[in-house]
């Protein structure tokens, strides 16, 4: 609640300053006139319980001296363009049209252009996967090949070896029948 009254006071403290500025600005305002602005009056209505209110009123473009510039241009007569005025500027926005055309297949040609170069180097890395899993893929076989060859002739060797032995045990043993009978 203080804080709101403090700001209300600040409030009417600005607003007597701004008097005293439009008071030394001019030396007959009207007596409720805050401010004469060269195109705007600020009058100040009658005080509020909730603040201070305030009129802003708007002279119209007459009121203006004769030597300012006028900032609201009356609309003129147009004359009607001639045939060969409408000819041009149909030729003109024609050639708009035909050059906005053209950039829009350019810019499409060369979407196009960038999408078979993605696609090819798609393919091409496709093929490079492709080759390189062929590849490796026969190399596998190829070791699985002489692993299973080296693992056969193993067994066929340890086979053989058997045999012989089983040969010399059976010689052995029919020698000994021989000498112990």
């Amino acid at each position: 609640m203080a804080s709101t009254v403090s700001a209300y006071s600040e409030k009417l403290m600005e607003m007597s300053v701004l008097s005293l500025i439009c008071s030394c600005l001019h030396s007959k305002p009207h007596p409720q006139t805050l401010g004469l602005f060269e195109d705007m009056e600020v009058k100040s209505l009658n005080k509020r319980t909730s603040g201070q209110a305030f009129e802003v009123i708007l002279k119209s473009p007459t009121d203006l001296s004769p030597d300012r510039p006028q900032s609201l241009s009356l609309a003129g007569h147009k004359r009607e363009p001639s045939l060969g005025e409408l000819q041009k500027k149909l030729e003109a926005a024609e050639e708009r049209r035909r050059s906005q055309e053209k950039l829009i297949l350019k810019q499409l040609a060369e979407k196009r252009e960038h999408e078979k170069e993605v696609l090819n180097k798609a393919q091409e890395v496709n093929n490079n996967y492709s080759k390189m899993a062929e590849e490796k893929l026969i190399h596998k076989m190829e070791v699985s090949n002489e692993n299973r060859s080296a693992r056969l002739s193993a067994l066929k060797q340890r086979l053989r070896e058997k045999e012989l032995h089983a040969a010399e045990v059976r010689r052995n043993k029919e020698l000994q029948i021989d000498l112990s009978g």
